[in-house]
């Protein structure tokens, strides 16, 4: 208790202030929110928003500039995706007045099975190794939303990532952090220094870095299509370099891959329709969160409240022990999702919160039958054609196992199966793990006028929460309810089916009042301070139904920014 108490007063004595004589409306924001009349592009590096915008400017559809978004983030922002990993997205059609979801993850290799992973000392699957590695989805993904929503060639579309890719561009503050970072996990990965460590060291700010091999890499997809990933000369490199560092990938694991489109599902929180994907990824944890914390009074505990946060954190602990039970792949598994998004089975969880304590432990209920680094971006057309994409390696750089000629480093995703072979999420031959990576819509009446999304791991969706809850309980605008101060809570319960911490870590940003880091603590939780990267990275485009102005927020903690035209 002791200890806790220090690292309290250490976040207390740190904590800032925000200006109060900011105009109205502006207690949190940064920045103004954006507006625009033909087109918006939101995403964590002003370069790749800059390709998405040209995109759209030169007839481009929304789709073809998250593709093109993307890609370009793939080479600027390797510290969080590339083409190895995985990728979801959510489009909304206003031609079909429909909203659409694609699974784009990959699948366990077929050779792998649970016997011959050497687990480690807490029964999971080791995190950096091949162990870990699952068919990238990513190409595909792209090359299904181009194909259904895509209005301009393919090699139009990465033209302009493979340029940047081949010329090189200077590393900003947040991703050349994060690269450095990864050094001392990384460096010693088979390919890893080749291509991410030119020189013998990561870039610094500012210094410009380049990846020959990723550009060529595009410009082979550009003129081969997905096959060429797939079926082609990447695959065979890719599965060349697996047979070389004892992986599990075989070219048939390649040929095997598709992605999905899945049916969206959402639920109402005070009148506001939220839509997520369903599982494999986590997407229903935050819908469960919003339907346990509908029943309580929000705005009237106030965001300077200790019961506020605590009611936040608890109703997260409550919908996590779900997700660790029961989310998995829907092709090998049932999951109960109608009956984990009932109010009235909401309402029944929602009595396990003690507002006077932390809970240490929570069963996952009976319905009727971390470590992430993603990216995010968001895009709009003038037509009125909105797109919520996510993608990402996992944990970073992915495994840290990088194809030098192919230029891109291999996804760990697989890291989150469990081992349990009882259990839903249990790794299988062909199987897609369970997955943190969420796209999200959201809308009043019923319609998808609003893409967002916040990256990070586990964070996302109390992330998700958390803006919605600022927006419809608080008020707040777009940008403020991103900037707002937000809780991060890990390690109670995982997909892997470990439990890590009783009543799991609370992480609080800078910015509260500091009776709430005193408080929150004498009522059981375990504070410590984290990094500022474990709070995610926001972004949210929405268009007007009524005038068609579109309106965009983007995430302070990273280098991107929201621009339209």
């Amino acid at each position: 208790m002791r200890r806790v108490l220090v690292v309290v007063l250490l976040i207390v004595a740190t904590s800032i202030t925000f200006a109060a004589d900011r105009p109205e409306g502006r207690t949190f924001a940064t920045r103004s929110v954006t507006y625009a009349r033909h087109g918006m592009v939101g995403a964590a590096h002003p370069l790749a928003v800059q390709v998405g915008l040209d995109v759209l400017k030169a007839g481009g559809s929304a789709v073809d500039a998250a593709i093109a978004v993307n890609a370009a983030l793939g080479f600027l922002e390797p510290t969080a995706n590339g083409l190895g990993g995985d990728l979801f997205a959510m489009v909304w059609d206003p031609e079909t007045e429909e909203l659409y979801g694609l699974n784009a993850s990959g699948r366990a290799p077929a050779a792998l099975t649970i016997d011959k992973v050497p687990a480690e000392e807490n029964g999971t699957i080791p995190v950096y190794t091949p162990y870990s590695w699952t068919v990238p989805g990513c190409a595909d993904g792209w090359f299904e939303l181009h194909g259904k929503f895509g209005r301009l060639p393919m090699k139009d579309v990465l033209a302009p990532a493979a340029k940047l890719a081949r010329e090189g561009a200077p590393v900003p503050q947040v991703i050349a952090g994060g690269w450095a970072r990864s050094v001392s996990r990384f460096k010693d990965k088979p390919g890893f220094a080749e291509v991410f460590m030119p020189g013998g060291k990561t870039p610094a700010e500012g210094e410009v870095f380049a990846n020959p091999a990723l550009a060529h890499t595009l410009d082979r997809l550009a003129a081969g299509g997905r096959e060429a990933f797939y079926n082609g000369e990447i695959a065979e490199q890719i599965v060349g370099f697996s047979n070389e560092v004892e992986g599990f990938f075989s070219m048939e694991d390649f040929a095997n891959h598709t992605s999905e489109w899945v049916e969206p599902i959402s639920t109402t929180y005070r009148g506001l329709t939220v839509w997520e994907l369903p599982p494999n990824p986590q997407g229903l944890a935050a819908l469960q969160m919003l339907n346990i914390l509908e029943g309580f009074d929000v705005a009237a505990l106030g965001r300077d409240s200790t019961d506020f946060w605590h009611l936040m954190i608890e109703a997260k602990k409550i919908a996590y022990e779900d997700r660790a039970r029961y989310y998995a792949d829907m092709s090998f598994v049932d999951v109960p999702v109608e009956a984990l998004l009932d109010k009235a089975y909401a309402a029944e969880r929602a009595k396990l919160i003690d507002m006077e304590r932390a809970a240490k432990t929570i069963e996952p209920g009976n319905p009727a039958l971390d470590h992430g680094d993603t990216t995010f971006l968001v895009t709009a057309d003038s037509n009125g054609m909105l797109v919520s994409l996510i993608q990402s390696n996992y944990t970073g750089f992915g495994s840290g196992y990088v194809v030098p000629e192919v230029g891109i480093g291999i996804q760990d995703r697989g890291a989150l199966f469990t081992l349990d072979p009882e259990h839903p999420n249990a790794l299988e031959p062909g199987k897609r793990p369970f997955h943190t990576i969420i796209p999200a819509f959201m809308g009043w009446d019923g319609t998808p006028d609003t893409a967002f999304g916040l990256m990070g791991g586990g964070m996302q969706p109390q992330g998700h929460v958390q803006i919605v809850v600022n927006l419809v309980d608080f008020g707040m605008n777009y940008q403020e309810a991103g900037d707002a101060p937000r809780f991060y809570h890990a390690g109670s319960s995982q997909p892997t089916g470990t439990m890590m911490t009783s009543g799991g870590i609370l992480h609080l940003e800078k910015g509260l009042p500091p009776e709430i880091y005193r408080d929150l603590a004498k009522k059981g939780h375990k504070i410590q301070e984290a990094n500022p990267v474990v709070f995610g990275g926001y972004q949210l485009i929405h268009r007007d139904p009524n005038t068609g102005v579109l309106a965009g927020a983007t995430e302070s903690r990273k280098d991107g920014m929201a621009a339209g035209y």
